[in-house]
């Protein structure tokens, strides 16, 4: 562990040294609280994973033994309607490939969004416009379901200081996406 962090501050003290005069630094000081503890997390994570950045950059959690996919959506969805967050779509694409003659594990997309949250955040940024509508996936493994979604604390903390009210918008909308795993795992609603 020791020799990862020493391998991160020789990253990040070359990187300084390297892109100082190309604005890095001036990007990096307007970064939000926790930015650096996310990175770690996030790099941590690639580096477990062999250099899988979707793996990386993603929230994960295993559903409960026992759990229907039917009760993972409706918990998901129950959040959600409880927390002001419009579901705006799913997609059973496993249906959707066996429909095609094709076996398929689960793979189910929901996506949601809060339209208010969502137009201020593309004032901020239009590119967070990628980002949109918020997923949550709900995929069959080996072991049983898991649920994933981005790790919203990379847009949130990583990206540039947010003015307050947007901040506390967009923690609104993680912290549900962060209640919907949990209560989806467990098949709570």
């Amino acid at each position: 562990m020791k020799l990862i962090n020493l391998f991160k501050a020789a990253v990040l003290a070359a990187s300084v040294a390297t892109l100082s005069g190309c604005g890095t630094i001036n990007a990096a000081t307007n970064l939000e609280d926790g930015a650096w503890d996310t990175f770690n997390q996030v790099w941590d994570k690639w580096v477990a994973s062999e250099g899988d950045i979707a793996d990386a950059t993603m929230w994960e959690v295993k559903v409960d033994e026992g759990v229907s996919l039917e009760d993972v959506k409706d918990a998901i969805n129950a959040v959600g309607i409880n927390r002001n967050l419009k579901n705006v779509g799913e997609l059973p694409l496993s249906e959707e490939l066996k429909a095609r003659g094709i076996e398929s594990k689960v793979i189910h997309v929901m996506s949601f969004c809060n339209p208010e949250t969502a137009r201020k955040m593309v004032d901020f940024s239009p590119a967070m416009g990628g980002f949109l509508p918020c997923r949550v996936n709900i995929i069959e493994k080996e072991d049983g379901l898991h649920i994933y979604s981005m790790n919203m604390d990379m847009a949130i903390e990583m990206g540039k200081k947010m003015p307050p009210a947007l901040k506390e918008a967009t923690m609104q909308v993680r912290n549900t996406i962060w209640e919907m795993m949990q209560k989806g795992k467990a098949g709570e609603f």
